[in-house]
């Protein structure tokens, strides 16, 4: 079978030199799946802030405590008078802020991880609706890699943007505000100047970081992507012994990830040393003017302990917000291609007015169909059949004429250029594509089986189908027998793509899949292509029989499995240039009596050939 495929509409570029997705558009995104869960975010939301002026409480306390233990000479009270009040309202914030946090974990957590879940969920379902063009451009490796990082990018963009920064700035705000409250102008200017400094070169270096980020991301796609692909086409890496050209296509991503991620871990080094550079000259500063006032008799030893204590409580945030914002703009990052995915334009969507197909029979019609993959080049020049309902039409020719773009058009993979193609009188476009689908089963040319039980993948054909229905298929398919005589049956694994099985055993899997779909119109894409010659016979009769009154178009190569079709039609370049039955193409001895010779030429000289071989 023929493919072939139109270039996509040019996405956002994604390498180390591309312009950034605004931070703030990325944002605006989540909200509406925040705002599902607002009252939870804001009651989570108080008990942090709760927790944060808790946590500004210790020091306080604190001060309050050491200055009621300071005794001068001659104080008539003793070390034994401890403060119990005191005491106790310091453990009491010291419990406040853990239960605090933990309750805000308790509410938000959930919120976070729904949608987080919510739009993975949606970009899977996105890349479902995706047109085949699309899926025949993408690589897997590459998108499942987007997927996974931005899936788990969105859980940390919401910790860290709804819940760290804003507390942090409000804790940030209350030590500043206490600051100047308590101490003299100098206190406030050092903690504020120490503030400004520090965000501004967070910013600034890790805006200079984040182009190393990105390139980071895009060599570990590429290699994830190379690995896959390699992975899948284990076989024929396998058949032309290029493990080691694997290896070394591989090697070459893994040395570009390997030059970047050193680049961006020493480039994450200077950024910390900065940050605690600005810190500590801050602290010691700090800490230098409130001794000078406990010497000059200004300040007491409780208010030496209130600023270092405040210092420390400003450290702490202030230090992570350097972090937070690093993950935060790592974040953007990793989900800049996962909103690339789902900002894809679904080229085959349905209409606004699109309803249900109604089965009436299933008769098929092409009217004056024109269809190309490239703009530039037509592949089906003005294609005029019907199939009446109940009937069978096939479809022979040469490879490359068009005959398998007739099924991609019937499921509606790719909409035609001009003309129409309608069931029971309804113009495909203007149905729903999941009734459209449901109303057609298809046993293509090359069978792809997913990674699971045989029972599975015939199930496949009608979800929920008991064991009784699924070995009914089966036995229809003539592979009941083969499944039953395996040591786990029905329970048989048959690996990635069906690599376990051969080309005819799942050919076979196919054909139960959608015998178990029993559909009203019917596709049988070269079914028998990969069976041997009593098998093709046997499963050619299971076929008929399948069917017998529905619609069925048989794509085929070999001119033998169709001479009992209601009509065949001959294609080449797109074009039909004969229509009738197959007495009436061999009568008309044109296109369709020339292949039917040279085929019937080829196949006794393959029988021949055995006798020829034991006769020499």
């Amino acid at each position: 079978m023929r493919s072939h495929s139109l270039p996509l509409p040019p996405a956002p570029p994604t390498g180390p030199n591309a312009a950034p997705r605004s931070d703030l558009a990325t944002l605006r995104k989540l909200l509406p799946y925040l705002w599902q869960w607002r009252w939870r975010v804001l009651i989570a939301l108080a008990f942090l802030v709760a927790a944060k002026l808790a946590n500004i409480g210790v020091p306080l306390v604190l001060k309050q405590l050491v200055d009621a233990l300071d005794l001068k000479p001659g104080d008539p009270r003793t070390a034994l008078a401890v403060p119990v009040a005191l005491l106790v309202a310091y453990g009491l914030l010291r419990l406040s802020i853990t239960a605090f946090t933990e309750l805000r974990e308790y509410l938000f957590y959930p919120v976070a991880a729904r949608i987080a879940r919510r739009v993975s969920l949606e970009a899977f379902e996105h890349l479902l609706a995706l047109s085949l063009r699309f899926h025949l451009e993408r690589q897997t490796g590459g998108v499942s890699r987007d997927m996974e990082r931005g899936s788990r990018s969105i859980q940390s963009l919401l910790n860290y943007t709804i819940y760290n920064i804003l507390p942090t700035l409000v804790e940030i705000t209350l030590v500043i505000t206490l600051l100047s409250a308590k101490f003299d102008g100098w206190f406030a200017a050092i903690a504020f100047g120490a503030l400004a400094v520090y965000i501004t070169f967070t910013i600034t270096v890790t805006e200079w970081r984040t182009h190393f980020r990105r390139a980071m991301n895009e060599q570990d796609s590429k290699a994830n992507t190379r690995a896959v692909d390699a992975l899948i086409n284990y076989e024929t890496v396998k058949y032309f012994s290029n493990e080691k050209f694997e290896q070394g296509r591989y090697d070459e991503n893994l040395q570009r990830l390997e030059k970047v991620s050193i680049k961006s871990q020493t480039s994450l080094s200077v950024l910390n040393v900065g940050q605690s550079l600005i810190i500590a000259t801050a602290v010691t500063l700090l800490v230098w003017r409130a001794t000078l006032g406990v010497v000059a008799g200004t300040l007491s030893l409780g208010d030496l302990v209130l600023v270092n204590a405040l210092m420390i409580q400003l450290y702490i945030p202030l230090n992570f917000l350097g972090v937070i914002y690093r993950e935060i703009k790592q974040s953007m990052i990793d989900m800049e291609k996962m909103f690339a995915l789902l900002g894809q334009n679904r080229e085959i969507a349905d209409a606004p007015d699109a309803q249900p197909l109604i089965n009436r029979g299933g008769a098929v019609r092409f009217d004056d169909v024109r269809f190309g993959y490239d703009a530039d080049r037509e592949i089906l020049h003005g294609v005029s059949f019907e199939i009446p309902a109940g009937k069978t039409v096939a479809v022979v020719g040469p490879s490359g004429s068009g005959k398998s773009t007739l099924a991609r058009l019937m499921f509606r993979f790719y909409d035609v250029n001009a003309g129409a193609i309608s069931i029971d009188g309804q113009d495909i476009r203007h149905v729903t594509q999941q009734s459209l689908r449901q109303a057609i089963g298809i046993v293509p040319q090359d069978t792809v089986l997913f990674n699971d039980t045989v029972e599975y993948n015939i199930a496949y054909g009608r979800t929920g189908a008991s064991r009784e229905e699924v070995e009914g298929a089966a036995k229809a398919a003539h592979i009941h027998q083969f499944i039953a005589s395996t040591p786990k049956g029905y329970d048989t694994m048959v690996g990635e793509r069906g690599l376990k099985l051969s080309g005819g055993e799942k050919q076979r899997v196919a054909i139960a899949r959608t015998l178990l779909k029993n559909p009203p119109v019917l596709i049988f894409d070269e079914a028998t292509s990969a069976l041997d010659s009593a098998n093709e016979r046997a499963i050619q009769e299971e076929l008929r029989s399948a069917a017998r009154n529905k619609t069925a178009l048989v794509i085929a190569h070999r001119l033998s499995t169709v001479v009992d079709a209601h009509q065949i039609l001959v294609m080449e370049l797109g074009r039909i240039l004969e229509r009738g039955t197959h007495a009436e193409l061999l009568a008309l001895n044109g296109r369709y009596a020339d292949m039917w010779r040279l085929q019937q030429s080829s196949e006794a000289d393959a029988e021949a050939a055995p006798d020829l071989t034991l006769a020499a």
